[in-house]
């Protein structure tokens, strides 16, 4: 049964949402940015989006859509700052920063997949298992360091050295090491993972619609994600492997995903598929995305 899931994070909050924009607090700042999911009208007058944003995103003349663009800011507005995440004994801390493709450095509706990472994690350890987890468009790296924190061994993948950068920053600051930092494409990496044989206990998957690799390469969710899904198919734990995969593609169903991963994995275990979302202060439900997770073994 496809389920709708929406973390708890007291360090953020979705204001108010409308007229393709959202109004959104992380920690003690509140950012103004487009979202082409919010089709319904805003509840706060422009007038209160203005007072209460201390940072807004707008597009440069030049950009074809809403990814590109600067920031508009108040005085007090800093350069960067933190927010914590906290989850049975996982204490994350990670740098956000206002970045011109108009995101800040956390996605928090996938806070609900940490969790799930860090259970399948932790039941792992109990059965005396130290998981290897692989984590691929890894951005900057909540996934990677929810995994560490519950004790596995963690290889991050992304293409984009700077991103890499700022994940470690995140591993630092949350108090954790020991994380394998991988720049390149994450396409080119698991094909080379397949030919040498390795094993992973669980693969972590959030693919972009569309990309660059380290060295030019071209992803296409649409192209490429069979390919990768059959990698990955490959690399995961047959008794015990844990998956998760998560789509931003705006028309990719969460079935999609589903039919995607059984076809690629045959066997998937318990399945959980659905919706990621966060309810502004009206009510009002912003879908975030989709995701398709499972687990093999008890």
């Amino acid at each position: 049964m496809s389920q709708l899931l929406t973390p708890a994070i007291p360090d953020y909050e979705l204001i108010d949402s409308g007229d393709f924009e959202k109004l959104e607090r992380f920690g003690r700042y509140v950012t103004r940015r487009p979202e082409p999911q919010a089709i319904w009208h805003r509840s706060l007058s422009e007038e209160e989006w203005r007072r209460i944003a201390d940072a807004s995103f707008l597009k440069t003349s030049a950009a074809k859509n809403d990814e590109r663009g600067e920031w508009q800011c108040k005085a007090q507005m800093p350069d960067r700052w933190n927010v914590e995440y906290n989850y049975k004994q996982m204490h994350l801390k990670m740098r956000l920063a206002l970045t011109s493709f108009k995101h800040v450095g956390i996605f928090p509706e996938q806070a609900a997949n940490w969790n799930f990472i860090y259970d399948r994690i932790e039941a792992l350890r109990n059965k005396e298992i130290t998981p290897k987890v692989l984590n691929l468009f890894a951005y900057t790296g909540g996934a990677s360091l929810a995994a560490r924190a519950a004790g596995a061994e963690v290889t991050h993948v992304d293409s984009v050295k700077q991103v890499v950068t700022w994940s470690r920053e995140n591993m630092e600051h949350s108090g954790l090491d020991g994380i394998r930092w991988i720049v390149e494409d994450a396409l080119k990496f698991v094909r080379r993972e397949v030919r040498r044989g390795n094993k992973y206990d669980g693969i972590i998957l959030d693919p972009p619609a569309y990309g660059r690799g380290a060295n030019g390469e071209k992803w296409v969710l649409e192209e490429n994600i069979g390919e990768m899904l059959e990698c990955c198919a490959a690399l995961l734990n047959e008794e015990h492997g844990f998956l998760v995969l998560n789509l931003y593609s705006m028309g990719l169903s969460a079935l999609l995903a589903r039919t995607a991963l059984r076809q690629a994995f045959g066997s998937t275990g318990k399945e959980e598929f659905g919706e990621l979302y966060f309810s502004d202060r009206e009510g009002k439900e912003l879908p975030l995305g989709t995701f398709c997770r499972f687990y093999r073994g008890k």
